[in-house]
């Protein structure tokens, strides 16, 4: 299999071993290593070996091996740092906050009274049924 990597790009630097990072797990098709900005204690970034941008980049078994690897790590966490809860995000564009452009998922066990706070609200208006359908029938006009 054809690896792409970018030379440009720190975290193919990191697959490859030329830049430091402590790795917390690491097989054929991923690392995971500690985020060197974490937004709370564990914080663990999963990133697969191939290079791909974002998520509208990655290949399929990329994808899912690094979401089964999340999971994997997930329960690293859980047993070692005794997290009351965990949340999983990702990012692909500048516009969703994506800052490096190498897939990756982040990890961030959570505890009560922590510091962060969600994206967004779940007490928001309720958005008119006309519109989410509306909205649902463009996104199901297109080819899967």
């Amino acid at each position: 299999m054809l690896r792409r990597v970018v030379d440009s790009c720190v975290f193919c630097s990191i697959v490859a071993g030329t830049a430091p990072a402590e790795r917390v797990y690491e097989d054929d098709l991923v690392v995971a290593i500690m985020d060197v900005h974490p937004a709370a204690t564990g914080h663990v970034l999963v990133i697969p070996r191939t290079h791909s941008q974002d998520l509208w980049d990655i290949e399929r078994q990329d994808a899912e091996h690094t979401m089964a690897t999340a999971v994997r790590v997930a329960g690293m966490l859980r047993r070692s740092l005794h997290p009351a809860g965990i949340n999983l995000f990702h990012a692909t564009g500048a516009a969703a906050w994506q800052t490096v452009f190498h897939f990756h998922l982040h990890l961030v066990p959570r505890n009560e009274g922590d510091h962060l706070v969600p994206p967004w609200r779940p007490d928001q208006p309720r958005a008119e049924d006309a519109s989410l359908r509306a909205v649902a029938d463009t996104i199901r006009s297109v080819p899967t």
